[in-house]
Formats: structure tokens, sequence, C-alpha cells
């Protein structure tokens, strides 16, 4: 969550920084407006509860000598203390209603992060690996997996609806390896494994900016307080919710395998043929909790960390820096790494490696000891990786021309 503080203290300059993620100037205006009401109201308190000590003090001296003085004193008394009382219940109704419009504000963006409206702006940083020479027509990945009884989207819209698909023989073998190469590499870079739920309840996605602001885009258990999950980042980033770590000498390094599900509302006709774009894809994610000093360090280990598994499988990709207006809800700072994919002839997303600084640990409550104070830390997450979209990318880039897929080196012990 924004620091409120932060946002009356200065708040043409943060309202500026808001406006580059696309900020409604309107929600902009009615907390400034709450800011001054808040103002006002505390001045009233403040003058009131002056003068109810003042008259306090004068009662004293006329209890004996004029008790009716006295007795009015009491009465006049007895008001204030109602209108203060009244008062503070309005000004307790402004915090409420200020937190509930912060809950949907997004993240600042950091200093360095590019200037720009849509993925159109982001600056690439670097390309890694050879694309693909092919001699021969390519297919792309849902023609192969078909042809190959890899890829079952039939029975997939049988078993469920559209965008849901069966892997069968090696396609099913793949996504596993997949998953168990990922983790493994992870804990060589020092990600600890985790198991989490893949349902969890609102206040865990709050936690990490899911709700209030995108709750269409998820799926919720009927009659239940509960939703799948989106990505692991939610259930890993929310083990600490509402906790004071007690040592962070070293940041929390996490990766955890789930399953993710997302509606993926209004992207209906876009990538909605073969596995690019589902309703449950399995991933892979990194997380890390870290003092504010760390963070910075750390982000560039979880890019390290993705960018390495992808050179490991030998697939080209780039790094990509997201402009303010493609960032996401939480993050301030965000890389991307887009793999290439030969049907579609350009680079795609496969992950996202995001600091959100002290955001999603004020709106979770997770804070560290500091000496005797107790302050925010900062989280991060990033997918390491997508497996689907690894997938994707092997079948396409390692395709032959008699419509036959080669296995990377690094998976084949899996297999």
């Amino acid at each position: 969550m924004i620091d409120l503080k932060l946002l009356e203290k200065d708040f043409e300059n943060v309202s500026k920084k808001l406006f580059l993620k696309g900020v409604d100037e309107n929600l902009l205006k009615e907390i400034k407006t709450l800011f001054q009401q808040k103002k006002e109201l505390l001045k009233k308190i403040e003058d009131l509860k002056a003068k109810r000590n003042t008259l306090s003090k004068e009662i004293g001296k006329f209890i004996k000598n004029d008790p009716n003085k006295a007795e009015e004193l009491k009465n006049e008394v007895l008001k204030l203390k109602e209108e203060i009382n009244f008062l503070e219940e309005e000004l307790k109704n402004i915090d409420i209603n200020l937190n509930q419009k912060a809950l949907i504000i997004p993240n600042i963006p950091d200093e360095d992060v590019p200037i720009g409206k849509d993925e159109n702006d982001n600056v690439e940083i670097k390309r890694v690996g050879e694309i693909p020479k092919f001699d021969f027509e390519i297919k792309p990945h849902d023609e192969l997996g078909e042809k190959l009884g890899w890829l079952d989207f039939a029975r997939g819209v049988k078993l469920a609806k559209s965008r849901f698909t069966v892997l069968k023989k090696d396609a099913a073998r793949l996504e596993r390896a997949l998953i168990n190469f990922f983790l493994d590499h992870n804990r060589e870079f020092g990600f600890e494994e985790v198991w989490v739920p893949a349902i969890v309840n609102k206040e865990t996605m709050t936690g990490t900016g899911q709700l209030p602001k995108f709750e269409e885009d998820l799926f919720k258990i009927e009659k239940e307080d509960l939703y799948l999950i989106p990505t692991a980042e939610v259930p890993l980033t929310n083990l600490f919710r509402d906790e004071i770590i007690e040592n962070l000498d070293k940041p929390i390094k996490l990766t955890a395998y789930t399953p993710c599900f997302r509606k993926e509302a209004g992207s209906y006709g876009k990538d909605t043929k073969g596995i690019i774009r589902q309703h449950q894809f399995d991933k892979v994610e990194l997380v890390a909790i870290t003092k504010p000093e760390d963070s910075d360090k750390v982000f560039e280990e979880m890019v390290a960390c993705a960018s390495t598994a992808l050179e490991r499988l030998g697939l080209p990709y780039r790094q990509v820096m997201l402009c303010t207006g493609d960032l996401g809800f939480s993050a301030a700072k965000t890389i991307d790494l887009e793999v290439w994919i030969p049907s579609q002839n350009k680079y795609r997303e496969i992950s996202s490696v995001s600091n959100t600084r002290d955001f999603q640990a004020r709106r979770a409550k997770i804070r560290y000891k500091d000496g005797k104070k107790n302050r925010l830390v900062h989280t991060l997450n990033g997918s390491s990786l997508a497996v689907g979209r690894t997938l994707v990318a092997i079948m396409e880039n390692y395709q032959t021309k008699d419509g036959k897929i080669k296995i990377p080196q690094i998976l084949k012990k899996y297999l």
C-alpha cells in the first residue's frame, strides 16, 4: 500500500509519479480533499480538548465557593466531550475511507524506471543467445503439439472450458521435468524450496495487492472467503503477514512450484490459441524478503537466477526494463525476460522480476526488528519460470524438419 503520510506530505510530486502509472486524477483529488478534512478535524479536536482541559481545571475552584458555577462548567465539559467524541468518529471514518482508497492506488515507480505509456515504450537491456535459423517451414507449438499427440485442446475444453489444455505423452513429462529443473536451479542460487497452498483467503490476496482492485481476474470459491492463487508470490510473501521478523541479517529467499489460476478478464481473443495464455498454468516462483538496503542487490540476483535458467535451456531471450505505464500494480521496478518464439517472430514474456519496495509490506504488515524499532521489509518476486511458456519455447526453438522436438541437454537427466 502506498505511504499515505508521504502522499500527504509531498502530494504534488507523488501525484505526478502516480499519473505515470495511469492513476485516475479524480481519485487523487478525492484523497486530497480527505487529507484537508482530516487536517481541519484534527485542529478542531485539538482546540476542543484544550478548552475542555482548561474548564476541567476551573471546576475545582468553584466546587466550594460557587457550586452552581461548578455545575455549569461540568455541563459545558460534558457537551465538549460529546462533541469531541462525535468529531473523533468522523475522523475515524475519514481514515477508513483513506485506507480503502489507498488499497486501489498502485506503487510509486522508482526514479530510474523509463517513462512511457505501454509495452512499446519498454527499454531493452540486452539480448542473449542466437535466434535459430531453420531451413524448413516452421510450425507453431499448437500444431506441433496436436500432431505429436502432446496437446489435447478438445479434451481440455470438454473437461472445463476454452483455454484449458490436457498435456499428454512427452509434453506431460517435460512439464514435470521443467518444474524439477527450475526448483533445483533456484536452490543452487540460494532459494529455499517451499510447498504452499494453492487456495488462500481474502487477507492473503489483499496483502500482495490482488484485492480489491483485481478481483475480476481471480477465481473465487463459491460461498467461501477463499480464492485460487494467480501466482505463488501470493502465499509465499504472505507467510510473514502480520509478523515481525527478529533476525533479517540475511535476506529470506524462497522458491515454490504451484499451479496458477487466472480468469484473464478482458483478454479474450488475445493469445487464446495454443497454451501461451491459459486459465490454469504451472509456474515456479521466486520471492525474497529483505531489509531496504539489500533489496537492489537481491533484485539483481533474482534477474540473474531466472536468466541463467533460460541460458541453461539454450533458449534465446532478452531482458527488458518496463516503463512506468507498463509496470504492474505492486511493482516499483520490473525487468521482464522475454523468450524467442519462432512462429510469432518475436520475443514473448516468460518472467517478470519485480521489486515492490515496502508497498506489499505495508499492506501485509511485514516488519523486521532493527534495534529497538520495527521497520517495514522490502519484498521482491519473480517467475523462474512460467512452465507452460517454457514448454512452448522449447517446442518451437527445438523443432526439427521431420516434425520432432529435440530435448535440451540440461533436461535429459530429468527424463
